[in-house]
């Protein structure tokens, strides 16, 4: 195994950030006015001087990778949905290009200006409502942090059917307007089926109040829907009503070193014949992913040997003794059968924590090697892994690149990342379109959970039919005549 180390030099950050419109030089900004000092007076009087900021941008310019850049020059925080609603008013009056922005944890650009777009900061929308302890239903604004709402649900029992490792900072409407996954999945299913309520404000400032808390509601279209995973092209999502589950009472974790993707195929299903409906987690990672975390954080494997591939599973349930036993049912069988050389199980909840930050410090981990391309896409189980080994192919001639594949087996969510040196458009042409292409002639999806925001907008056509994109274009046209709304994210704009 060659260490990362030796694979890359570490290169700066700063010398990674590439603007938006200079990563697409093809890109013109569209014909929207430019603010004045009456705009930002204006919008004083709405959100107050607090609410107002015109310098040290830097942060809400560039992305959390920094690889997309824009400079605006004002970011608008409202404190209520009404102030969203008075600005988004205006804008849409002046044709001044907005782009919502929650925790700017995104990984595709599209929560970033690409040129001057005013940035409008959900950072102040931060309340939790109301928590109902017997439906297990919470209330809260769109720009709680993820981390903070599931700390709070959890003093009455229940946690958020949500977890990933940007939990820290991201928040929960930018979990909505992008649709995010994460981890668990496989056990609480996608985000979009807690949401019983969603409060939306247009771009005219017109406010769509779809706040309930009836997880039976047949009285017409699902509105709400169409703003889930619509990257705040729509509108701003201000408010949110969520179905929470229990917290789990037993946790447990098991890691497992596998020879080959084969093997890690069989140890997820036989995990999931073994463990059922206790199963909350099924992750892997390839030895590369290991060495980075290794190598760049110090993080260090609980497992003696290195291995090509590491297969992890985790538990969540109300019953310690009937999961324990269910779990070393599992391992064991995993051994009898072969297709696991090695593993170990969490003896307590630090062990635990600890290797599942192995996983969620791969991003991290690769960020500070070099410069990432970065592809989150749904493939069939069997096919997942062998994009990883065909663009390895592809890049063997490329210095100082390397590539590695990690993430959700539960639904079929592949993470791909090639990292180089520095940004070079001769790697970027040989990885685009031909990932895409791949994923297509495989009947996959080019965005798993990460959306499509700048970086993958003029590739949907590879996931979309014809039909569907132009009938995207017609709801975009319905709520947004004006196109001010996150301008050239997630619809094709070459086209």
């Amino acid at each position: 195994m060659i260490p990362v180390r030796q694979c890359l030099k570490l290169t700066p950050l700063c010398s990674q950030i590439r603007h938006g419109s200079r990563m697409f030089p093809q890109l013109k900004r569209g014909s929207f006015n430019r603010i004045t000092d009456e705009d930002v007076n204006l919008f004083a009087g709405i959100v107050g001087q607090n609410g107002i900021k015109t310098e040290e941008l830097d942060h809400y310019n560039t992305d959390w990778l920094n690889t997309v850049s824009g400079f605006t020059e004002l970011v608008v925080s409202p404190k209520s949905v009404e102030e969203v609603a008075a600005v988004l008013r205006h804008c849409n009056g002046r044709r001044l290009a907005v782009v919502p922005q929650g925790g700017n944890t995104g990984l595709v650009g599209g929560s970033n200006p690409v040129f001057d777009e005013i940035v409008l900061s959900l950072e102040r929308l931060n309340n939790i409502s109301h928590i109902d302890p017997y439906a297990g239903i919470v209330e809260c604004e769109a720009g709680v942090i993820l981390q903070n709402l599931s700390d709070k649900v959890g003093e009455h029992g229940y946690t958020v059917p949500l977890d990933l490792g940007a939990r820290g900072s991201c928040f929960i409407g930018g979990n909505l307007a992008t649709h995010a996954g994460g981890l668990r999945v496989v056990r609480y299913g996608q985000l979009r089926g807690s949401v019983l309520g969603m409060r939306v404000v247009l771009p005219d400032g017109q406010i769509l109040d779809g706040r309930s808390n009836m997880r039976k509601d047949n009285t017409g279209y699902d509105i709400k829907q169409l703003f889930i995973g619509s990257e705040g092209t729509l509108g701003v999502i201000t408010d949110v009503s969520l179905l929470l589950p229990q917290t789990p009472v037993s946790v447990n974790m098991a890691l497992f070193g596998c020879d080959s993707f084969d093997d890690v195929i069989k140890c997820y299903r036989l995990s999931r014949q073994c463990l059922g409906e206790i199963v909350s987690a099924c992750e892997f990672m390839d030895s590369l992913c290991m060495t980075s975390v290794n190598d760049i954080l110090g993080l260090a494997s609980p497992l003696e040997d290195s291995h090509p591939f590491y297969y992890l599973v985790e538990t969540s349930g109300m019953n310690m003794d009937h999961d324990m036993e269910k779990l070393e049912t599992c391992i064991e069988k995993v051994f009898e059968s072969g297709c696991a050389t090695d593993g170990v199980m969490a003896a307590s909840k630090d062990q635990a924590r600890h290797m599942m930050s192995l996983r969620e410090n791969i991003a991290p981990a690769l960020k500070a090697v070099g410069f990432n391309y970065k592809y989150d896409v749904s493939l069939p189980i069997q096919h997942m892994y062998s994009l990883v080994e065909k663009i390895r192919n592809k890049m063997r001639k490329t210095e100082g690149a390397f590539s590695v594949g990690y993430g959700h087996l539960g639904d079929n969510n592949l993470h791909l990342n090639i990292i180089t040196p520095q940004y070079c458009t001769q790697a970027l042409s040989l990885i685009e379109p031909f990932v895409y292409e791949e994923v297509s002639r495989l009947k996959g999806s080019i965005s798993a959970e990460h959306g499509m925001g700048l970086k993958k907008a003029n590739y949907l056509r590879y996931s979309k039919d014809p039909s569907m994109i132009a009938m995207m274009r017609s709801l975009k046209d319905v709520f947004d005549p004006n196109g001010i709304m996150n301008p050239y994210k997630l619809l094709p704009w070459n086209d």
